[in-house]
């Protein structure tokens, strides 16, 4: 399998793939592929960057990503459960090339309103109900299905996952190369980043590494590194009743607090103490 982009694994007669994932921790590799992705988290939660962007998922999250949209989880370790989740891959043009043009699917197509961006939509229980019979429909109660939540999610709030698409696909070495920093930024993101240590990581200088990564998310490495810290600290404070804007501000990566409630601030648009009390 390749790191990015990669195949979906599927019969080849099938136009419609059904995923069941059951593991401590998804898929934290970045990727992308050419069929669409409509996922429904069962449990578990954690990071998920999109794009540019950096998101959070949970249960009852249902996460839609168009064809060959860059994007990786980071699952929140936990050792007592495991994340599920369920999952339908198809492209537009599965199913015929104009089927998705035909006057019967007019309803269906608001799904596809703003799919090259990704969106995020929260689950209610006629949803769940569809995905939880996927689990065990045949092949042609599960193409009914397809059709019945592309139906109701059109016609659900959504929320954009990304606001900016880099506008080519990913070559395996640009894949990799993506990936590398990406699993290096998140797994040491609440540590001192420096400059000189990820250009390394992606084997460039620091100016052409600074170019290409502006180029391929439209912000500065330190903007994105910053984002990611910003939601941990959102998550810490949430979550962490006992723990102080100091503790937070320190687990995050940030070792100066004013540095820290600048970035929040700057990113979330008000301090710390009133996300805590108005989320």
């Amino acid at each position: 399998m390749k790191v990015l982009p990669f195949q979906i694994p599927k019969p080849e007669r099938d136009a419609l793939v059904f995923q069941e994932d059951k593991e401590y921790l998804f898929y934290d590799k970045l990727h992308q592929h050419d069929e669409i992705q409509v996922s429904f988290i069962v449990e578990g939660d954690g990071t998920l960057i999109v794009g540019d962007t950096i998101n959070t998922y949970g249960p009852g999250d249902i996460l839609v990503f168009g064809s060959n949209l860059p994007h990786v989880f980071k699952s929140t370790p936990k050792s007592d459960t495991l994340s599920h989740m369920l999952t339908l891959f198809f492209t537009r043009s599965n199913f015929g090339l104009d089927f998705f043009e035909l006057e019967e699917l007019r309803e269906a197509r608001l799904f596809f309103k703003g799919i090259e961006n990704g969106y995020k939509i929260k689950a209610h229980p006629m949803l769940i109900n569809l995905f939880m019979h996927l689990k065990c429909c045949t092949k042609l109660e599960r193409f009914i299905s397809l059709l019945r939540l592309l139906k109701a999610l059109g016609k659900c709030e959504r929320k954009p996952l990304s606001s900016f698409i880099y506008e080519k696909k990913y070559s395996d070495l640009e894949g990799k190369r993506m990936q590398d920093i990406m699993e290096y930024t998140m797994n040491n993101y609440n540590k001192d980043i420096t400059l000189e240590g990820v250009a390394m990581i992606a084997a460039m200088t620091k100016n052409a590494f600074c170019k290409y990564f502006k180029k391929r998310t439209n912000k500065t490495y330190f903007r994105f590194l910053n984002e990611l810290r910003i939601e941990n600290a959102c998550k810490l404070l949430l979550s962490n009743a006992d723990y102080s804007i100091f503790e937070i501000a320190n687990s995050s990566g940030f070792n100066n607090i004013s540095n820290f409630n600048r970035q929040f601030k700057t990113i979330k648009h008000m301090p710390p103490s009133e996300y805590k009390q108005r989320y």
